[in-house]
């Protein structure tokens, strides 16, 4: 699947989603927000992706929201608002809850809303050269984009409330520190070691990534009772599953596990 502003291919049950609308780094106008909303549906709905891996070529990850093509809507802007934050928002919540874990390789700028798309991966890596601007109080605007969710997760509320209202700009060490990067890595080494964390989570149970990634998502809202029982019937749910089974033969067995995400 390739389209204007990103490149989808499956192999192996790897998903690697790539932005490839380099020139402009891979701004976010309602051609790119279609294009992940609909990445967002072939990966949800596909059993043999095992895991995704997402990143970005030219010399940014994205620029952020194409203001250019704002002013256009200038005189209509609330309208043009809720028009590509419908897309996103879907896309941001299908990654969100699928059962495939998700790697981000971030490399230069990283603005706007991508940061709370990215801060909503299971592994956010970044190269040396990795740049996270807030940029939404820049231009008079709030945050979206999952910002005001996935940034605090990550962050703790204190950090994400300091890097948004004030604006920051952080490199890649001070996005490790504070907890939106998982791991700072050479430019050259960057690929290589996104390409050997996704094969690890691909062979992997993926019916119990996704069922574990749902529950970390509903544990921000739900109280204890409810979220025990959430967890008891995820557990159930799994007593089906074929890599159950397998893990607990496994573990009797004193071998190690081969899981086919089933």
């Amino acid at each position: 699947m390739s389209g204007e502003t990103m490149r989808l291919d499956v192999t192996a049950g790897i998903a690697r989603l790539t932005f490839i609308n380099a020139k402009p780094g891979n701004l976010m106008d309602r051609r790119f927000f279609a294009e992940l909303n609909d990445s967002a549906i072939v990966l949800t709905s596909r059993a043999d992706v095992r895991a995704v891996l997402i990143s970005a070529e030219g010399p940014a990850f994205s620029y952020g929201a194409d203001l250019s093509s704002w002013v256009a809507a200038i005189n209509d802007l609330p309208a043009e608002i809720l028009a590509i934050t419908a897309q996103f928002n879907n896309a941001i919540a299908r990654f969100q809850r699928m059962n495939a874990p998700v790697v981000v390789a971030v490399h230069g700028m990283c603005t706007g809303g991508m940061n709370g798309f990215v801060a909503g991966a299971d592994f956010v890596l970044a190269s040396e050269t990795a740049r996270f601007a807030a940029a939404y109080l820049g231009i008079g605007l709030n945050c979206d984009g999952s910002c005001t969710v996935t940034l605090p997760s990550r962050m703790g509320m204190r950090r994400a409330r300091r890097f948004m209202l004030l604006n920051e700009v952080l490199d890649a060490a001070s996005a490790c520190a504070a907890g939106l990067v998982d791991e700072v890595l050479a430019t050259d080494q960057l690929a290589a070691r996104a390409e050997q964390l996704v094969e690890v989570l691909a062979r992997g149970p993926t019916r119990a990534y996704g069922e574990m990634r749902r529950l970390l998502l509903s544990s921000h809202d739900q109280p204890l009772e409810t979220q025990l029982e959430l967890e008891a019937q995820a557990a159930a749910r799994l007593g089906q599953s074929e890599d159950l089974r397998e893990g607990i033969m496994a573990f009797v067995e004193k071998r190690q596990p081969v899981f086919h995400g089933r």
